[in-house]
């Protein structure tokens, strides 16, 4: 671990949160406001916030650590847009099946929360290989 890793990391932290909040508070927040009986109130999610802060600082830690432990020297942007597929698969778009599932929500809010989060973490991807490309 370096200080590209961890200048990686910080900025990683930063964009997955900010593309969290795109997604969720911005582009999603009706869908969520409109079941009350699944989600905290806006005003309860404040007392839980750090525990957000604390998930975001690890997403930007392991998508750094585990594209830089991949890597190799193809060009960068088409290994992190194929790491942001990767990583697609394994945690997004199985996650929101899964709530699906398990929850009951309307299917079009785990659609949305798919279609909207998979290409922010396609991006992600390409942000981190470009972070970390080598020199």
């Amino acid at each position: 671990m370096n200080k590209q890793f961890f200048i990686s990391a910080i900025v990683m932290s930063i964009a997955t949160l900010m593309a969290g909040f795109v997604v969720h508070g911005f582009l999603l927040s009706q869908d969520y406001m409109a079941l009350p009986d699944l989600y905290r109130s806006e005003e309860d999610q404040v007392n839980y916030f750090h525990f957000m802060l604390i998930a975001h600082i690890l997403m930007g830690i392991a998508l750094t650590w585990i594209y830089r432990e991949g890597r190799n020297d193809k060009p960068w942007l088409g290994q992190g847009f194929r790491f942001g597929i990767m990583i697609a698969v394994l945690m997004p778009i199985p996650t929101y099946m899964l709530y699906y599932a398990v929850q009951p929500m309307p299917e079009s809010l785990a659609v949305k929360q798919i279609l909207f989060d998979t290409p922010a973490i396609l991006v992600m991807g390409m942000l981190v290989a470009w972070l970390n490309r080598q020199q």
